[in-house]
């Protein structure tokens, strides 16, 4: 009689661990950011978010088992997370496939995406996450007017001045994107900027920015970052593959991941075997880096 006691009292601890399980399983499972990429077809990851801060998540470099098990837990054929665009919900992204063993894109998945706010292409790109907002966002991401164009790259034309690009070269710029944000929900928008120039037949300039508004009224950079890059730096050995985005940072999207009310910048920056994600903060009246990682793809 008491055996049968004992073997009761196993069992029904058995079906109460297996009705327990998928809770300690959600609450063990992190919330992830991913880049929608590739015209709204692909996912990347970029981090975690965990108290507030954004961590490393996998990518191509990492263990097989590591990366058998995110796919496991974030790629689920017909799993949803909401689309962010402007920094807030746009619709929908959907899973439909994911292959850990493939060589380049183990780290990725194939997607779906449904917005009726936005159409993605090239890099008018956009964020998805299963982290939960406590905020409202604006949802503001338009192209500029023409008087901010003028007058931002009137400060592009300064910078690279400052940075002793020759007149000759910076009469002619070129940009990936110039894209007006509001990341704080205030009306008045930020402007995040990719541009370069051409130095010569085998070099280019490259800024990326980030303007807001001064007490006057008129923008001025609160981040940026140049480089100069010549052909015999360029893995391709041809420094017309810059062009067309390679090794520029460009922008994602922006969202308020630590919910303090004002959203985080993300940039990616393709390169020839894998991608950079960045986020920035605004933290003492300024934009700082809060997160720089890169993900490996595979050899070029």
């Amino acid at each position: 009689m008491k055996k049968n006691k004992r073997v009761k009292v196993s069992l029904c601890l058995l079906v109460l661990l297996s009705l327990m399980a998928p809770v300690f399983a959600q609450r063990g499972r992190k919330s992830v950011i991913f880049a929608v990429l590739n015209n709204g077809t692909t996912f990347e990851p970029i981090g975690y978010v965990e108290n507030g801060k954004l961590t490393s998540a996998i990518d191509g470099a990492s263990e097989e088992k590591v990366v058998a098990l995110f796919n496991k837990t974030y790629y689920k054929p017909k799993s949803q997370y909401r689309l962010i665009f402007g920094g807030a919900d746009a619709g929908t992204a959907t899973v439909k496939s994911s292959d850990p063993k493939s060589e380049c894109s183990k780290h990725m998945a194939d997607v779906t995406v449904t917005s009726t706010k936005t159409k993605l292409g090239g890099f008018v790109m956009a964020l998805a996450t299963d982290a939960v907002s406590k905020n409202s966002a604006s949802g503001l991401r338009r192209k500029p007017t023409a008087s901010e164009r003028t007058e931002i790259e009137a400060l592009v034309r300064a910078e690279y001045a400052k940075q002793k690009v020759s007149a000759n070269a910076r009469k002619t710029l070129f940009s990936q994107n110039l894209t007006a944000l509001d990341v704080n929900n205030d009306k008045t928008a930020e402007l995040v900027g990719s541009y370069w120039v051409e130095t010569g037949k085998t070099g280019r300039a490259l800024l990326f920015f980030i303007a807001e508004k001064a007490a006057n009224g008129k923008y001025q950079f609160g981040y940026s970052s140049f480089s100069q890059i010549n052909q015999e730096d360029v893995m391709s050995n041809d420094i017309k593959s810059l062009d067309d985005g390679t090794l520029h940072e460009v922008l994602l999207d922006v969202y308020d991941y630590d919910n303090d009310g004002v959203g985080e910048i993300f940039t990616y920056t393709p390169s020839f075997e894998g991608a950079g994600f960045t986020t920035y903060k605004r933290a003492n009246g300024k934009w700082e880096k809060a997160f720089d990682d890169a993900n490996y793809h595979c050899g070029y």
